[in-house]
C-alpha cells in the first residue's frame, strides 16, 4: 500500500524552534539524480507550491512535491542531534543502499 511520508514530533519540533511557519516557509524534502548512489535528498526551508503534499503539525508544514513523492512512499523524516550534529534525517524504506553522508541513496 502506498503511503506519504509522516513527519516525526520531533521534527515539527524543531522547525518551530526555527521559526519556519514564523517565516512563511516550510521544510522541503525533495528527491534529486546524483549523489554517490544515485539519488540524493534536498531539504531546504521553502514556499509552498500548488503541486506539493503538504504534511502538518504544530503548526508548521513539511512539503513534498509530487516527482519526490513516489521515492519517499512510507518514509519517516526525523530531526536528529549526534555528536556530528544536528540535521534532518530520512528513513526511507524504499532505499535498497545508502552512503555514509546520509544524503544519497539508491533504489
Amino acid at each position: 500500500m502506498t503511503l506519504p511520508p509522516k513527519v516525526t514530533d520531533r521534527a515539527f519540533d524543531r522547525l518551530s524552534e526555527i521559526g519556519a511557519a514564523d517565516q512563511g516557509k516550510a521544510l522541503r524534502i525533495a528527491v534529486e539524480g546524483g549523489g554517490c548512489s544515485g539519488f540524493q535528498y534536498n531539504i531546504v526551508l521553502d514556499d509552498v507550491t500548488p503541486d506539493d503534499l503538504v504534511l502538518e503539525g504544530s503548526g508548521e508544514k513539511v512539503v513534498v512535491d509530487s516527482v519526490s513523492l513516489p521515492f519517499l512512499t512510507n518514509a519517516v523524516i526525523d530531526f536528529t542531534e549526534e555528536l556530528i550534529g544536528a540535521r534532518f534525517v530520512i528513513e526511507n524504506p524504499n532505499a535498497t543502499a545508502s552512503c555514509g553522508c546520509g544524503t544519497s541513496f539508491s533504489i
